[in-house]
């Protein structure tokens, strides 16, 4: 049976972007505890795509701007924070804006410079600096338009041993002169 060409076609087949240019899954790392978390579901969602990752290196806008790139070693702190992700990526640098800007105002540039990227997904932290958090973003990309953001929740903490140890009385403590326990 022949297919009719009427109909496109439909297979599961990743296509790439428009005129050949590859759409990177954005992640945006704050130099947190959480950006271990943005990076392993940004790497999962980009190694089923087959295509890169955009770190995006957040930095306070007290550091100098001028000299501070992607191979800096501010920078490569903290993307060596999210350890080796195994798949390409690519490395940018986001300046927090200085002064008290209004709360979207930090989310938009961000937003602007993921969009120059072409990344159609921006993961984020739900919590961050201010105006960078997930839900920040996505209200700021709900307002411009620009790329779909996700909400990475915190990884789960679990203790290093199963058993802990059985806590001392009170009483079996030592004393101090004045009969108190030590702090």
């Amino acid at each position: 049976m022949t297919r009719l060409l009427s109909h496109p076609r439909r297979d599961h087949v990743h296509r790439p972007a428009r005129a050949g240019l590859l759409q990177p899954v954005a992640a945006v790392l704050t130099d947190r505890i959480d950006d271990v978390a943005v990076a392993e579901a940004a790497a999962r969602i980009a190694l089923a795509r087959r295509v890169p990752l955009l770190l995006i290196a957040v930095m306070p806008p007290h550091i100098r701007q001028s000299g501070l790139g992607p191979a800096s070693p501010s920078v490569r702190a903290i993307l060596a924070r999210v350890g080796p992700l195994h798949l390409g990526y690519i490395p940018e640098v986001f300046h927090l804006p200085a002064g008290n800007g209004s709360r979207l105002a930090a989310a938009k540039e961000l937003l602007a410079l993921a969009t120059r990227h072409r990344a159609p997904d921006l993961l984020a932290a739900r919590r961050g600096p201010h105006g960078l958090d997930a839900f920040s973003l996505i209200e700021a990309a709900a307002l411009r338009g620009g790329p779909y953001v996700h909400a990475v929740a915190p990884a789960a903490w679990t203790p290093l041993r199963q058993n802990p140890p059985a806590a001392t009385p009170v009483a079996d403590l030592p004393r101090t002169r004045r009969g108190n326990v030590p702090r």
